[in-house]
């Protein structure tokens, strides 16, 4: 037995899912296979984060993962005595959506997998596990084994998704480098919360280190250290569970408990997430500990990086060589998430008295400052994406050989007066917007999942030649005028003529994104990062240099 397909994905995991859905969405075909016979139906990720309910947001599932989720999740770290040492509060909405949320992660893979059903060219696989791969520099054969049968699958490209074992990262033949710490943690999860507090709480406590979830639909979890002496197996004694939990409940012999299961933190990440025609991503990728609840985001990163570049190249809009930006963009932010989460560990594990007596003092100490107390509580410690290679172009770069466009002493003024920092690849905000089709629509819906070249008080259609119209009609970019609401109704009359869709801007989030930054144009790629930005009579000159870093093949 034999099929084809444009994209074998394995593994049914979050990261997966997200990528068949995205690719589904994008036009193309998929084959999703899964070794096991249904979803992992334990709790697993605990947060999600803005980044990726954006992402969720692009699928179209908003709707049904939000009865699974719970807004403004806060999380304490508390000592001993149960002193707060520090608070993550992170306010504001720029990209459309709550900073941090607790969620449900089998509830919401079901989601995606469900929503795979919308697809006529996704097709899922379960009891089919990938055990062979041969690249022919063309396309990709893969082996599947399923009810002791061998199924060959044809694709143009595969992508690894299994998780720490995965097989496609072992046929890569990377290195994963990093530590795996020794120490091991039994997480427990509970129906009917005993506590019904919400939030979370990780406990820094020396006697034994701890973590307690506030999580939607009445479940709470537990996380609690393990030491050297204490086998594995005893988290199957439900006496010892009783134990762990005394000192946390009302009554630890009365709970309703869904599952016990113990776990090792690693921190790890792949030399490389491609060799020619196949890829890795999410914990194929790499692993983090959990403390910051960026594994399951991590990989949502990945899906939503790859999904569109993959997609480009299938239709022809870009070189195979887009791929590597892939792993140039992505590797650095893992990296960073994986230090941080453990530099995080290290804060939380001690269990020597004297180290954690240091440790409260110093949190006591920098707690008095309120800049100190700021920067923990609006969680700007963790590193945004920010992508220096790639599918990016910085203003000073405009096409590659040609001289810098001449510039103003006045404009070097204003550049000077305002934001320094280019905005090119950052995530574009998403605040509430008008269309004619309504308002108070959130950027993304109203502009498409795709390219989008807006320009602010422009059409920015008007700022290109015929011969550049063209080409972005072969990108599939989408021609958007930002505008302030005051200004819509003028701009629909006035730039009627040429197809671009005219934004409303209702409460000045665009129009201070543009002033702060001294910029006119602006290119968004599909997972709403800035590919370029510059003054509108650039735009010619962004986007030649734009295509050429997509090693574009669209002229």
């Amino acid at each position: 037995m034999s099929l084809t397909t444009e994209v074998l994905i394995a593994g049914a995991g979050p990261v997966g899912l997200a990528l068949a859905n995205l690719l589904g969405q994008y036009g193309r075909r998929v084959i999703l296979i899964e070794s096991r016979s249904e979803l992992i139906d334990y709790p697993r990720g605990v947060g999600m984060d803005d980044e990726s309910f954006r992402s969720i947001q692009t699928m179209g599932l908003v709707d049904e993962v939000t009865p699974f989720t719970v807004p403004h999740h806060v999380m304490r770290l508390v000592n001993g005595h149960g002193e707060v040492i520090l608070t993550n509060d992170p306010k504001g909405e720029p990209f459309g959506w709550p900073r941090k949320h607790g969620f449900i992660q089998p509830a919401v893979d079901k989601v995606m997998h469900d929503g795979l059903a919308r697809y006529d060219n996704v097709t899922v696989l379960f009891d089919h596990e990938l055990t062979g791969l041969t690249d022919h520099g063309d396309r990709v054969v893969a082996q599947a084994s399923t009810g002791g049968e061998v199924v060959e699958i044809e694709a143009a490209y595969v992508v690894g998704c299994e998780g720490g074992r995965s097989f496609t990262r072992g046929w890569l033949g990377v290195d994963f480098e990093g530590k795996s710490p020794p120490t091991r943690w039994v997480v427990i999860d509970v129906r009917n919360d005993p506590l019904g507090v919400p939030n979370v709480y990780l406990g820094a406590d020396p006697a034994r280190p701890y973590v307690s979830i506030g999580l939607p639909h009445g479940i709470r979890r537990w996380e609690f250290m393990l030491f050297d002496n204490e086998p594995s197996e005893k988290v199957e004694d439900d006496t010892f569970i009783a134990d762990l939990l005394r000192d946390h409940v009302p009554d630890s012999a009365q709970l309703d408990v869904i599952r016990r299961r113990v776990f090792t933190h690693h921190g790890r990440i792949a030399s490389h997430f491609r060799k020619g025609r196949v890829l890795i991503a999410g914990d194929a990728a790499h692993l983090m500990p959990v403390w910051m609840g960026q594994g399951w985001n991590s990989g949502m990163r990945d899906a939503t990086n790859l999904a569109w570049k993959l997609a480009s190249v299938l239709a022809g809009q870009a070189g195979d060589g887009l791929l590597d930006t892939y792993d140039v963009e992505r590797r650095d932010h893992a990296k960073a998430m994986i230090d941080l989460s453990m530099t995080f560990g290290t804060i939380i594990k001690p269990t020597d008295k004297a180290v954690a007596f240091l440790r409260d003092s110093a949190s006591r100490l920098l707690n008095l400052s309120p800049q100190v107390k700021e920067y923990f509580t609006d969680m700007r410690f963790k590193p945004m994406p920010r992508y220096g290679r790639g599918v990016v172009v910085e203003p000073d770069t405009l096409v590659a050989g040609q001289s810098a466009p001449r510039r103003t002493g006045r404009f070097v003024t204003i550049r000077n007066a305002v934001d320094k920092r280019s905005p090119v690849g950052l995530q574009f905000i998403q605040p509430r917007v008008a269309t004619t089709t309504g308002t108070g629509l959130l950027l993304d819906d109203a502009i498409g999942p795709w390219w989008t070249v807006a320009a602010w008080g422009n059409d920015p259609a008007r700022l290109f030649g015929a011969e550049d119209r063209e080409r972005l009609q072969k990108l599939g970019a989408r021609m958007v005028a930002f505008v302030s609401e005051t200004q819509r109704a003028w701009a629909e009359k006035e730039y009627a003529d040429t197809g671009s869709l005219i934004v409303g801007d209702l409460d000045g989030s665009l129009k201070n994104w543009f002033d702060t930054r001294a910029m006119g144009m602006v290119f968004l790629r599909p997972d709403r990062f800035v590919a370029a930005a510059c003054l509108a009579q650039e735009a010619p000159r962004a986007l030649s240099s734009l295509l050429t870093a997509m090693s574009a093949t669209v002229d």
